[in-house]
């Protein structure tokens, strides 16, 4: 899949599309928490199959039972399809 730059009217409609996240600073955030540790770091595991897949891979990081993601897309300077992609595929994940 390739990566096309989001219009700055996609990108006021992703509060709609993806209700679970939110733009902060030009990325596409989400926290989660979990049970536990291995709950958490299962979850991770499923979403790094899934980024790999796509060929886009998130910026996070993992505290205990947080997991914490930012999607950006660093060849096209900001937001673009790939992190919409992987967003819906990480809530399918959650």
């Amino acid at each position: 899949m390739a990566a096309t730059p989001l219009t700055p009217e996609q990108i006021h409609g992703l509060a709609t599309a993806l209700p679970q996240w939110r733009v902060v600073n030009g990325k596409l955030q989400r926290e989660l928490r979990f049970a536990d540790f291995s709950e958490a770091f299962g979850f991770m595991a499923r979403v790094a199959l899934a980024a790999e897949a796509l060929g886009h891979h998130p910026e996070w990081s993992n505290v205990w039972n947080r997991v914490s993601i930012a999607l950006t897309t660093h060849d096209t300077g900001g937001l673009s399809t790939l992190d919409v992609e992987l967003a819906q595929r990480i809530d399918h994940l959650v």
